[in-house]
């Protein structure tokens, strides 16, 4: 660094006596003063050669820099904003983090809720009559959710009454509306919206309401007066029930 400087200074030297040989035009005149302006352009010119900028830092070391500079601005603001200066500062970013890690440790990681990975029946197996007496005395009371929740209990639990489901342990809503849809193929588009209004409410948080209610209620008594559309499977699931019945 001394090195360059020195050669800056030369160049400076340079920069002035060229500047001075320009305005004087030959050596019989009288000395002149150099302008600002011209002076000032001719060092612009002179610092502006190579040979001034070989150790000059990088664009990453520039930019470290400002960074570092940045951050000593703003922890000195902070410094001189907080009482007890650099130690308070050290204090309340200290006290931030503790409380950051209390609440991690109370609370624990964050996890996402799956939308629908519990199964459609979770307690005691109940027949569709009483699904619906269920739903019909939460629904008296303005319990909405829990009223939509048993109505859509009876819908599958009558499905599987008749023979049109299996009755199969762990099955989700959307799972009973795409297998029943198969077997009711003018209903399917209402089954799925009622799986996904359960899903709603049951895994999403949501409120249902006495509109959203009626609309389960109403596909349930239209599922109770319609007449399936029978695939093989479907008959043989009907057979073994009939059979099993009959034992």
């Amino acid at each position: 660094m001394p090195h360059a400087a020195d050669r800056a200074v030369r160049g400076l030297l340079r920069a002035r006596e060229a500047a001075l040989l320009s305005l004087a035009g030959s050596g019989d005149q009288p000395p002149v003063t150099i302008p600002r302006d011209p002076a000032r352009e001719a060092a612009r010119r002179e610092l502006a050669k190579r040979m001034y900028h070989e150790n000059d830092p990088g664009l990453f070391q520039r930019a470290l820099s400002a960074f570092l500079d940045w951050v000593g601005r703003m922890l000195s603001a902070a410094a001189s904003a907080t009482p007890g200066g650099t130690l308070g500062l050290v204090v309340v970013v200290l006290a931030v983090i503790a409380v950051i890690g209390a609440l991690w440790w109370r609370l624990g990681t964050p996890h996402r809720r799956p939308v629908s990975a519990a199964a459609l029946f979770d307690d005691r197996p109940r027949s569709a009559a009483e699904h619906r007496a269920a739903a019909e005395a939460h629904a008296a009371q303005g319990h909405w959710n829990q009223a939509l929740q048993e109505r859509m209990r009876a819908v599958v639990r009558s499905l599987e009454e008749r023979a049109l489901l299996d009755v199969r342990p762990g099955r989700t809503a959307d799972e009973a509306a795409d297998e029943a849809g198969r077997v009711l193929p003018a209903h399917p588009d209402r089954l799925r919206a009622a799986a996904r209004e359960f899903d709603d409410v049951t895994y999403g948080g949501r409120r249902a309401t006495q509109a959203s209610y009626e609309r389960i209620a109403e596909l349930d008594r239209d599922l109770e007066r319609t007449r399936p559309t029978l695939t093989a499977s479907t008959a043989s699931t009907a057979h073994h029930v009939r059979r099993g019945d009959a034992e």
